[in-house]
């Protein structure tokens, strides 16, 4: 399809070490080094700490501070190094592959981010303006931006870390083995779904949250086989996490560094699912500004 040829070259450099059992066992072993990471990670953290450990341990659990944040944010670069240990080992190629070619990656990433940030303004201008009811306000302004840069840094780090993975290595990986996008393109956005499939705390509205994820992931899918590069997705998904961790969290589930909280939260399944269309909305409008970027 002429609309993916950008793919092609995004995928070439999978094509060498394109067997389905590579993959396989990459996957398994870049999940395996990753758990195996960030539990010695938090497990010498919390011997450090000692008797603080109980309570920062529940903190950590709900993000309900910018430590716990931080922490939680830089955790997912420790999926990257799983994946980079991958690819040298297992697929004979450097971890800088799986993002495309840097004459790409840069120019679209910035192309996007400007296209959402403006999209975002207008947005956050036009009603409702707080979901049915005031927000609720969560750090002080003056704190809020002296850690803004560390916060958007850290929200980087963990959206770079999962477009690596999953429209990354995953997708190269499958297509460089099958030609149709109902494999790579739909089979990484159902693992990507299964991982945001969290019903101990998203309760009925678990599997609605899941499928959101799902067609994010293959929106960004499409994106990047649009582009042939993970800019235009990791820019789509920075913006997508910046609003809902720095700028407006819920007040149950990763609010350390958000500016407000929202008027609900995650066990209110009615107000949660009255607002889910408007997000998938968001998600589709955004996908399309990208695209407009791109121009792809």
């Amino acid at each position: 399809m002429t609309r993916y040829a950008a793919h092609k070259a995004f995928v070439a450099p999978a094509i060498p070490s394109a067997a389905l059992w590579r993959l396989i066992l990459g996957f398994l072993a870049a999940t395996a080094i990753y758990l195996l990471l960030n539990n010695l990670m938090f497990t010498t953290l919390f011997k450090l700490m000692g008797p603080r450990a109980d309570g920062f341990y529940d903190s950590l659990l709900s993000g309900k501070t910018p430590m716990a944040m931080f922490l939680l944010l830089g955790s997912f670069g420790l999926m990257i190094v799983g994946v980079a240990v991958v690819t040298r080992v297992i697929h004979k190629r450097p971890v800088r592959g799986l993002i495309g070619p840097s004459g790409l990656v840069v120019p679209q990433f910035w192309a996007v981010l400007k296209m959402l940030v403006l999209l975002g303004a207008v947005t956050y201008l036009l009603p409702p303006w707080n979901l049915g009811a005031p927000y609720v306000p969560n750090i002080a302004l003056g704190t809020w931006l002296m850690l803004l840069p560390f916060s958007l840094l850290g929200v980087l780090v963990q959206v770079s870390a999962e477009e690596i993975v999953f429209r990354g290595y995953v997708q190269q990986q499958l297509a460089a083995r099958f030609n149709s996008p109902l494999v790579w393109m739909v089979l990484p956005a159902v693992i990507f779904a299964l991982g945001h499939y969290l019903p101990d705390q998203a309760g009925e509205n678990a599997l609605v949250i899941a499928l959101w994820a799902g067609v994010f992931g293959m929106l960004m899918a499409d994106l990047t086989a649009r582009a042939g590069s993970l800019g235009p997705a990791i820019a789509v998904h920075f913006c997508n996490n910046v609003a809902a961790i720095v700028i407006t969290s819920l007040p149950d589930d990763l609010s350390g560094l958000a500016l407000y909280l929202t008027p609900f939260g995650m066990d209110d399944v009615d107000a949660l699912r009255a607002w889910l269309p408007v997000d998938f909305a968001l998600m589709l409008v955004s996908w399309l500004a990208a695209r407009l970027a791109i121009r792809r």
